[in-house]
C-alpha cells in the first residue's frame, strides 16, 4: 500500500474525533447558556408586605396561595420600614397596603426584569386593576431596562480570561506575571468606570468605589486563570475559562436575579467570579454597596488564591518557542 494512503488514516480519524467533541461541547453548552435564560420564574424570591398586622397578614397569605413558593415574605410594619429594606437589599420590592389599596415599591437598580414581573404580581393581587408603583431605587435613566449594565459587563469576564491566558503563555516569570495582573486590575478598573459611568451611562454611584469594585473583579477572573495555568498549565487555562466564562457566566444573573434562575444554580453562581463581580457592581452603583459584603469576600477570595498560585506554583514556564531540529532549547528562567 502506498505509504501516502497509509498516512491519511490518522488525520482524517483526528477530524472526525475533533467534530464529535465539539459537538458534544455543543450540546453541553446550549442548554447550559439557554435553561436558566427560558425558565427565568420566581424561587423564594424575598419581597416584603407592609402595613398594619391584619392586613399585612392577609396580603402575605394572598400572595403565598396565589404563588406558591415564588416569594419569601417578610412582613413589616410601614412604608418607610419597607422603603429601608429596598435600599439595604434585604427585598426586591413591597407590597404596602394603605387605605386606597395596595401600593408596590420596587428597586428597579437591583433587577429591572424582577420590578416587571413584580408588577404584574401586583396586578394579579388587585383583580387585575392598575397598581400604584413607585420606584424607591430607580435603575439608570440612561438604562431603564438594565440591558446596557449587563451587555457592559460581560466584556470585562472575557478580557479577564484573556487577561490571565496570556499571561501565563507569554510571560516566565512568576513575579512578572503578579506585576501583570495587578496592573491590568487598576487599569481595568479605570477604564471600565469611565466607559460605564462616563461615556455609556449605565452607572451613576461613586466614580471611584465603581472602579475599585470593576478592578476587584478583573483580578479576580484574571488570577484565576493564570493561577490555574500555573500550577497545571495549558488544562489549567481550560478550567479558568469554565469557571469563569463558560459556567460562570451563564449562571450570574447579571440580567436577571440569583433568585429567578433554577436554584441551586443561581445561589452557586454567586460563588463564581462573574456573578460575584455582577452583584458587587450593582452594590456599589446603585446602594452604596449594601448587599455586596458576600461578593466583595467572594471575589477578594479568588483574587488572592489565584495571586498565591501564581507566585507558587513551579510548573509555571510557558512552553519554549519551536525551534529546529538540532538546536538547543533555551533554558527556563525562574523568577
Amino acid at each position: 500500500m502506498p505509504a501516502t494512503s497509509v498516512r491519511s488514516h490518522p488525520p482524517a480519524r483526528l477530524a472526525l474525533l475533533v467534530a464529535v467533541l465539539a459537538v458534544v461541547v455543543l450540546a453541553l453548552l446550549v442548554p447550559l447558556f439557554a435553561a436558566p435564560a427560558a425558565n427565568l420564574a420566581p424561587r423564594d424570591l424575598p419581597v416584603a408586605v407592609a402595613g398594619p398586622p391584619p392586613v399585612a397578614g392577609e396580603l402575605a397569605d394572598r400572595l403565598a396561595a396565589a404563588h406558591p413558593g415564588a416569594f419569601e415574605v417578610t412582613t413589616l410594619a410601614d412604608a418607610a420600614a419597607a422603603d429601608r429594606a429596598l435600599r439595604d437589599r434585604q427585598v426586591y420590592a413591597a407590597f404596602v397596603a394603605g387605605p386606597d389599596g395596595v401600593t408596590l415599591h420596587t428597586a428597579p437598580a437591583a433587577s429591572p426584569t424582577v420590578a416587571a414581573l413584580l408588577t404584574e404580581a401586583a396586578g394579579q393581587l388587585s383583580g387585575g386593576r392598575p397598581v400604584p408603583v413607585v420606584a424607591v431605587v430607580p435603575a439608570d435613566p440612561d438604562d431603564p431596562r438594565g440591558a446596557g449594565f449587563a451587555a457592559g459587563f460581560l466584556p470585562f469576564a472575557m478580557a479577564s480570561l484573556l487577561a490571565g491566558a496570556l499571561l501565563v503563555l507569554l510571560v516566565r516569570g512568576r513575579v512578572a506575571r503578579v506585576v501583570g495582573l495587578l496592573a491590568y486590575a487598576v487599569l481595568a478598573g479605570a477604564a471600565g468606570a469611565a466607559v460605564l459611568h462616563d461615556w455609556l451611562g449605565v452607572i451613576g454611584g461613586d466614580r471611584l468605589a465603581e472602579a475599585r469594585a470593576i478592578g476587584l473583579f478583573a483580578l479576580a477572573a484574571a488570577a484565576t486563570v493564570t493561577g490555574l495555568g500555573a500550577l497545571l498549565g495549558r488544562p489549567g487555562i481550560g478550567l479558568g475559562a469554565l469557571l469563569v466564562f463558560l459556567v460562570g457566566n451563564p449562571l450570574s444573573a447579571v440580567s436577571a436575579a440569583p433568585e429567578l434562575l433554577p436554584q441551586p444554580w443561581g445561589a452557586v453562581g454567586q460563588w463564581l467570579p462573574v456573578g460575584a463581580g455582577g452583584t458587587l457592581l450593582r452594590a456599589t452603583a446603585f446602594f452604596d454597596g449594601a448587599g455586596g459584603g458576600t461578593a466583595l469576600a467572594v471575589l477578594a477570595g479568588y483574587a488572592v488564591v489565584g495571586l498565591l498560585l501564581t507566585l507558587l506554583a513551579r510548573g509555571a514556564a510557558p512552553s519554549p518557542a519551536a525551534v529546529e531540529p538540532g538546536e538547543a532549547r533555551p533554558a527556563a528562567v525562574a523568577a
